[in-house]
């Protein structure tokens, strides 16, 4: 008869989310994943109201059409703020970026 045998598993019951991500070593991944896809979801919904395509997406960045793909791609993180800046403006929208932490800052 063969024993198998058993694998240790991590209890996380009553961690919170955060300390799950800090203990794998991957929270700034993931947020940073989160953010941009978010951003590309808040960008295509623009286009979509606005009924503005990839190609005159691309056109008002001054960009080609497939930039315009990596930056609606919710799993392409290589987008810069830059682009995200330039393509918020192209949909008439303004990108606000700010630290958020214990101490306000005004």
């Amino acid at each position: 008869m063969k024993v198998r045998k058993r694998h240790k598993v991590a209890d996380h019951s009553g961690s919170s989310f955060d300390s799950f991500l800090d203990e794998h070593g991957i929270r700034e991944e993931v947020e940073a994943v989160a953010i941009k896809r978010v951003l590309a979801w808040q960008i295509g919904q623009a286009m979509r109201q606005q009924r503005i395509t990839k190609a005159e997406l691309a056109r008002r960045m001054h960009t080609s059409r497939p930039s315009v793909d990596r930056l609606l791609d919710p799993d392409s993180a290589s987008v810069t703020l830059e682009t995200m800046n330039r393509a918020a403006n192209a949909v008439g929208k303004r990108l606000r970026v700010f630290l958020e932490g214990e101490e306000a800052v005004a």
